[in-house]
């Protein structure tokens, strides 16, 4: 029979090695994550908004070539963005089946009317009609010279070139299409008459100080551009809500009608304002908040945020300059979780 005694032995030397555990034996099983930190500064901010629009034509700077006839389109020369020179083809058409028969016909009738002529004029000589037949004959012979011209000019004018050195902002054919008379076929933008409307918000479209510039990037490219704002319209668009900034394109810029554009602009400057790295900042359901790290234990901070500039951001309330807070590592951590810090960023 096992005796008690040996039972209870056992257990009590385990509880006698669980109390001889330290303090820092427990605490190192405790969380702890790598951060990097920087420091609350205090400074100027410049207060940037950025917009977004594109490019597009002024009214007095834009060409429309249409279809003369209907016609087939060969070829398009010049696809949209296209920058041309003046007489440079943008699109080739050839007639329609229709076209060449209408031709035919034209011409035709054109002989047989020369021919009426001047069978009217030997007959008159014969004293065999009158001056009015002859006049008659005359008259039907210019109507249908003048068409079969109309025809032959318009079948010669199915290759369409550049009024104007500029740039394709629209083609409205493709390649095999049938196209009817007087369809649009290209939209060219001359050149230096390139714009950009820029979308604000009517509040921020008041704020922007008289004579500043926009710095526009194009889409996919990463060279920037600085440009003097023309004018501010303040009236608001019913369907996107927003007023309209507008800027002048030059022609060294590159960018094509149409192109999405992103613009900057400086609307004043915060003296003594601070900042925080944008990339310390984090965002709960619309509320931003930082860790702020006291004594090696993140502690995380509701803020206010302000505008942006470059890689910091302004805060307006609830950070004091010289506070540390987390800026690497930051996604990982939790109210009140003991921290390391790799590096502190001054």
């Amino acid at each position: 029979m096992i005796s008690r005694n040996l039972l209870v032995l056992p257990l009590a030397y385990g509880f006698m090695l669980s109390g001889c555990q330290s303090p820092a034996d427990t605490a190192a099983a405790d969380p702890v994550a790598a951060i990097e930190v920087a420091p609350v500064t205090t400074g100027n901010i410049d207060e940037k908004v950025t917009l977004y629009g594109a490019a597009e034509a002024n009214g007095a700077g834009k060409y429309t070539l249409s279809a003369p006839m209907e016609a087939l389109v060969q070829a398009v020369d010049a696809p949209v963005g296209t920058q041309v020179r003046r007489g440079q083809i943008l699109v080739r058409l050839s007639p329609s089946p229709t076209a060449r028969l209408d031709l035919v016909t034209a011409s035709a009738n054109a002989n047989a009317a020369d021919l009426a002529h001047a069978r009217a004029r030997r007959l008159r000589a014969d004293g065999l009609v009158s001056d009015a037949d002859v006049e008659t004959a005359r008259a039907a012979k210019q109507t249908a010279d003048a068409a079969r011209a109309s025809l032959a000019t318009r079948n010669g004018a199915l290759v369409l070139r550049a009024p104007a050195s500029g740039t394709v902002e629209i083609v409205g054919a493709s390649a095999g299409e049938l196209v009817a008379p007087g369809t649009t076929i290209v939209s060219l933008v001359k050149a230096g008459d390139l714009r950009a409307r820029f979308g604000v918000d009517p509040a921020i479209a008041r704020r922007i100080p008289q004579g500043s510039s926009v710095e526009i990037t194009a889409a996919g490219s990463k060279t920037a551009f600085s440009v003097p704002i023309l004018s501010v319209d303040s009236v608001v668009d019913p369907i996107t809500k927003t007023a309209s900034v507008y800027v002048q394109i030059p022609d060294e810029s590159g960018v094509g009608a149409g192109e999405s554009l992103t613009g900057r602009v400086l609307l004043g400057n915060i003296a003594g304002g601070m900042t925080i790295p944008y990339a310390a900042l984090l965002d709960d359901g619309g509320q931003p908040f930082v860790f702020v790290i006291v004594q090696n234990i993140a502690m995380r901070r509701d803020i206010v945020a302000g505008p942006r500039t470059g890689d910091r951001i302004s805060i307006t309330s609830g950070l004091k300059p010289g506070e540390r807070v987390a800026t690497a590592g930051v996604t990982a951590l939790e109210d009140g979780m003991k921290v390391r810090i790799q590096s502190a960023k001054k």
